[in-house]
This record gives C-alpha cells, structure tokens and sequence, in this order.
C-alpha cells in the first residue's frame, strides 16, 4: 500500500508543478522566480479559473496523500 501511495505522491506532485508553471502565463522566466513584472489583476476567466481549479483540487490531493502516507508509515 505503501508503493502507491509514493507512486501516487510523485504523479501529483509533478501534476501540481506543472499546474503552477502553467498560470504565470506570459510573464517569461521572471514571472516564475517572483519577479514583478507589473501587471494589473484580471478577473480569471475560461481556462485560467479551470487551471486555478485544478491547481487548488491537486494541492488538497496531496495534502491528503502525505498525511495517509504518514499515517501508514
């Protein structure tokens, strides 16, 4: 049980990263290192609230994950 749940950890994880890296649209390198690039906060809209969704789902996921993993362990 223990297997997949590491197995489970790591596809999340990577999921979690690239849901993150994904919604600093347009802002180049320096958006992904905290830079301020200037922009003005938008409303999300279309696939940007989908990603923001996701983003939230799979960080409640892997919340969840460690603490079962932790639990077993």
């Amino acid at each position: 049980m223990e297997v997949y749940l590491d197995y489970a950890l790591i596809i999340i994880s990577v999921l979690l990263i690239t849901s993150v890296i994904l919604q600093s649209k347009g802002a180049g390198l320096g958006g992904l290192t905290g830079a301020d690039v200037g922009s003005v906060y938008t409303a999300r809209r279309g696939i940007e609230r989908t990603l923001f969704w996701v983003t939230i789902v799979l960080s409640v996921i892997f919340f969840g994950l460690v603490i079962a993993l932790l639990i077993i362990s």
